[in-house]
C-alpha cells in the first residue's frame, strides 16, 4: 500500500511534487536549484551562499554517509532545504556521528525525499530556477493553494542582500589550517605568517583554513566593514569572500571599500561573491543566470594557459563580461556556458575567481589561487 504524503513542493506555476518528508516540519519559501555533485551534501547544506534556496540533489543516494561535525562549513545548515530521490537510509560511514534526518530535524532545516528528481531538474533547466514553498506536515495536510500563492508572491533573490544576514557580527582571529589524514586540521606553517584580512560575505571555514594553509594568520571582518576598518589591522593581503544573494545589493556597501583598497597596491583575492564585489568595484556589471551553475563537475578553461580545471561552483549571479572594463582580463571561463569565471587586474596583484578552489573536486586543480596569493604578499613583503 502506497505511503500517504507527508511532503509537498509547490511551484510557482502550479506544479505539485509530492513526497516523504524527513528533518523539520514546517513550511518554506525560497529559490529551488539543483546540485551536481556525487557527494558533500553536508557541505552544500551548510555553505551559506545557499540562503534562501532549496537544493535538490541530482545524485540520488544523499545522507549515506551520515554527519560529521568536522565537514560543516558554518555552525549551522543554511540551505533552505533539501529534496532528494531516494528517502535517507542509516549511515554506513566511520567517521559518521550522526544521521542526516536527526541533525535536519534538531536544525530546523526541511527534507522531502520519495520525488522524480530527473524531472525536478529537467523543470529548472528549462525553465530557469523557480520559486517554490517546500512543507513537511507528517499528517499529510497541505493547502496547496495558499503554497502555490506564497510561491508567486515570493521576491526572489534579484535585489536581495543576504550577506548581511549571513556574515559574522563581530571580527575575530581565523587559526585552523587545513586537514591531514591522522592529524585533523593544521595550523600555519609558516614561521611568520601573512596578515591577511578576510572580508565575511557568508565565508565557508574551507575557505579560511586553505588562507591558512597557504600562510596567512587570518582575521575576519564583517561584510559591512569599512576600507578605514580593514587598514586597522595593517593587512598584507585582502581576501573577499563567497556569499548568497544579488552582488549588486551587496555592493551598495561592499564596492565602496573594495575601491578604497585598490589604489594601495595591496594583494587583493576573490572568490564566489567576492569575485563579483570585485568586479563591480572594477566597473562591471553582474547578471541573474537562468539556473546557475552548483555542483562539482564544473570545467572551467584558464584563458591565459590553456588549462582546464574541474571545479565546485555554486552561484546564481554572473560576471557580465562584456562590461569588463580596459585593464581588466578575463582569466577563467566556463567550458559549459562560456561564463565569466575568473578576472585580474593588469599590472596589479589583484584577482578573483567565480569557483570555488578550496572544494577541490579536481582535486587539486585550483589551489595554485592560493599560491599565488601567498606569492603576491610575499613580493610585496620583499619590494
Amino acid at each position: 500500500m502506497a505511503m500517504k504524503p507527508t511532503a509537498c513542493l509547490a511551484l510557482a506555476d502550479g506544479t505539485v511534487f509530492y513526497g516523504q518528508g524527513f528533518g523539520a516540519a514546517g513550511e518554506v519559501v525560497a529559490e529551488l536549484v539543483f546540485n551536481t555533485a556525487m557527494t558533500g551534501y553536508q557541505e552544500i547544506m551548510t555553505d551559506p551562499s545557499y540562503a534562501s534556496q532549496i537544493v535538490t540533489f541530482t545524485f540520488p543516494h544523499i545522507g549515506n554517509t551520515g554527519i560529521t561535525p568536522e565537514d560543516d562549513e558554518a555552525p549551522d545548515p543554511v540551505a533552505s532545504g533539501i529534496v532528494v530521490r531516494w528517502d535517507p537510509t542509516d549511515p554506513s560511514n566511520w567517521r559518521a556521528a550522526g544521521d542526516l534526518p536527526g541533525w535536519m530535524a534538531r536544525r530546523g532545516r526541511i527534507g522531502m525525499g520519495g520525488v522524480d528528481t530527473r524531472r525536478l531538474t529537467r523543470a529548472i533547466r528549462q525553465q530557469g530556477a523557480p520559486h517554490v514553498v517546500l512543507a513537511h506536515d507528517p499528517e499529510g495536510n497541505f493547502d496547496i493553494a495558499a503554497m502555490v500563492a506564497r510561491a508567486r508572491a515570493w521576491t526572489g533573490l534579484v535585489g536581495l542582500d543576504l550577506a548581511r544576514d549571513v556574515t559574522c557580527r563581530q571580527s575575530y582571529r581565523w587559526d585552523q589550517g587545513a586537514w591531514e589524514w591522522g592529524k585533523g586540521f593544521g595550523t600555519s606553517p609558516e614561521q611568520k605568517p601573512f596578515k591577511v584580512v578576510a572580508l565575511d560575505y557568508g565565508a565557508k571555514r574551507n575557505i579560511l583554513r586553505s588562507l591558512v594553509a597557504y600562510g596567512a594568520d587570518v582575521t575576519v571582518l564583517p561584510a559591512t566593514a569599512t576600507a578605514e576598518e580593514v587598514m586597522a589591522h595593517e593587512p598584507e593581503g585582502v581576501f573577499l569572500s563567497n556569499g548568497p544573494g544579488d552582488p549588486a545589493a551587496t555592493g551598495a556597501y561592499a564596492v565602496p571599500m573594495i575601491q578604497g583598497l585598490l589604489d594601495r597596491d595591496m594583494p587583493i583575492f576573490g572568490i564566489c561573491l567576492g569575485h563579483q564585489m570585485l568586479a563591480l568595484a572594477l566597473g562591471a556589471k553582474t547578471v541573474k543566470m537562468g539556473h546557475g551553475h552548483h555542483g562539482a563537475n564544473h570545467p572551467v578553461r584558464d584563458t591565459e594557459t590553456g588549462k582546464v580545471e574541474i571545479t565546485s561552483m555554486n552561484h546564481g549571479f554572473a560576471v557580465d563580461s562584456q562590461t569588463l572594463p580596459a585593464g581588466v582580463i578575463e582569466t577563467h571561463v566556463s567550458l559549459f556556458d562560456g561564463s565569466n569565471c575568473g578576472i585580474r587586474v593588469q599590472d596589479k596583484p589583484v584577482f578573483s575567481v567565480q569557483y570555488h578552489p578550496e572544494a577541490a573536486p579536481g582535486p587539486q586543480d585550483s589551489l595554485y589561487l592560493f599560491q599565488r596569493f601567498t606569492d603576491a604578499m610575499r613580493a610585496r613583503r620583499g619590494a
